[in-house]
């Protein structure tokens, strides 16, 4: 039987098929990167927090058949010596790291916002640092600060200033040592960050406080760093989680010693798990790399949460 409902014209379908699509097209775009996310993200947590709870040895790491130790694993990373002191390391490496960083990147960033020849090409070779491979820095480094035939030392002797300081074979002088290293290679980063978003700050602003007779430091305080806090507090984030996990620079530079003076909590994670062949453990001390970073990056999301509401 017939409806005596006429049948819709084709000007009332396109809508319907559009809202139908939406979701189709959203997917789709959406697809590649949670399968992207999943398979090289989710996959490798979930396998490294199930080894975390058993005790693998070089062979049960083969054979998969390894007793469930529930937490002993975290117990004793957590408990040792090594943890306690690698833990004073990577928060002295990590403050030093950031604020030296930081601050030349902002001034760099600072400096680079006004015009001047060949400004392109220098922004060009400033991120030279950040685009080599950390081994070939690393290995760079090293040379120029071996103690005898360095030519940090050489350049030092030859003004006489020392006659030869130990950076990679005294304890303190190692650690300030790769925290300069690791500076020289993140200001690149931070100041990429800084200067794109003081692009995106209104020149009029700067003119109108200029007019009401503020000068640089009030209009950096009042107007620069209030509107780059934002990007700001996103490069120290990710300043903070990409140094926790720093483990190139300072195998290649020192190797975690001399006396285990720059081990962090990345290269004993990398000890146990490579050379000492207790995955177990080492999986158990990366969990709680990524816990540690996971929690600072909510406490960033929760303050600029807060930081927008206030508004």
């Amino acid at each position: 039987m017939r409806s005596g409902r006429p049948p819709a014209p084709d000007g009332d379908r396109g809508p319907a098929r559009a809202r139908l699509g939406a979701p189709a097209a959203r997917w789709m775009f959406l697809g590649p990167a949670v399968a992207y996310l999943l398979l090289f993200f989710g996959y490798p947590v979930v396998e490294n927090t199930a080894m975390s709870f058993r005790q693998y040895t070089t062979t049960t790491f083969f054979t998969g058949a390894a007793p469930f130790v529930g937490l002993e694993n975290y117990t004793q990373v957590l408990s040792s010596e090594p943890f306690t002191k690698a833990l004073l390391t990577t928060l002295l490496f990590t403050a030093g790291s950031v604020a030296g960083q930081f601050v030349p990147g902002l001034a760099l960033a600072l400096f680079f916002r006004r015009r001047f020849p060949l400004g392109g090409v220098l922004r060009a070779l400033l991120l030279l640092p950040w685009l080599l491979p950390l081994a070939v820095s690393g290995t760079t480094w090293r040379w120029m600060l071996d103690t005898d035939t360095g030519v940090v030392n050489e350049t030092l002797r030859h003004f006489g200033l020392t006659s030869g300081i130990p950076w990679l074979t005294g304890t303190t002088q190692a650690l300030v040592s790769v925290v300069l290293i690791n500076i020289w290679v993140g200001i690149p980063f931070n100041t990429t960050i800084l200067y794109g978003a003081l692009q995106d700050i209104p020149a009029h602003l700067y003119e109108a406080a200029k007019l009401d007779g503020a000068g640089p430091v009030a209009s950096f305080r009042h107007i620069t760093w209030p509107l780059l806090r934002p990007a700001a507090g996103v490069v120290l984030l990710l300043g903070v989680m990409y140094t926790l996990k720093t483990l190139d620079i300072i195998l290649v530079v020192t190797g975690g010693g001399p006396a285990d003076a720059t081990q962090t909590l990345a290269t004993v994670a990398y000890r146990l798990s490579f050379q000492q062949f207790e995955f177990g453990r080492g999986a158990a001390l990366s969990n709680v790399l990524i816990v540690v970073s996971l929690g600072l990056a909510v406490v960033h999301l929760r303050a600029g949460r807060r930081a927008r509401e206030d508004r």
